[in-house]
């Protein structure tokens, strides 16, 4: 897997395959509307990255093309997609259009979350129930205690101390 630059990632991979480097960038049907009409276009499903096969010897060749910018590592190695997974991507992509990638919050009680947006943007606060995509937070400010409910997707759980 590779970064590449912004909405380079169509143009990378047919660069690729004109050399014979086996890639796959991912595309996602969606629905764009004008307010004359509305169209279908094919947009890459991982902004700013593609995933490509490669042997040991093309490697570092890879680099030298033109909008990609380095591997993706993960845990200090070059990040490894197994085939499989490819295989998921591909067979989901074929049944459904509008596909969204999110990346899942685990959240639970006493989790010390930060607001992502909104209102209480940058507040922090303590988890005190999740229920289902959403989750009940306490926030103190003003010298009382304040509780509401945030979709799990603007929060981020953070690590430390919280001081109320």
């Amino acid at each position: 897997m590779v970064y590449t630059k912004p909405r380079w990632e169509k143009k990378i991979a047919a660069r690729l395959s004109e050399k014979g480097i086996e890639n796959y960038c991912p595309l996602n049907k969606v629905t764009k509307k004008w307010s004359d009409r509305s169209k279908v276009v094919l947009e890459p499903l991982f902004k700013g990255y593609l995933l490509v096969a490669l042997v040991e010897k093309e490697k570092w060749d890879i680099k030298n093309v033109d909008g990609i910018l380095n591997f993706v590592y993960w845990l200090g190695k070059p990040a490894v997609v197994k085939q499989s997974d490819v295989e998921t991507i591909r067979k989901f992509l074929n049944e459904f259009a509008d596909v969204e990638v999110t990346e899942e919050t685990v959240l639970k009680a006493n989790d010390i979350v930060l607001v992502k947006q909104g209102v209480f943007m940058d507040y922090r606060g303590i988890v005190l129930e999740v229920i289902g995509n959403k989750a009940k937070i306490k926030i103190e400010a003003l010298g009382v205690g304040l509780s509401a409910i945030f979709e799990k997707k603007n929060l981020e759980v953070k690590t430390g101390k919280i001081y109320i």
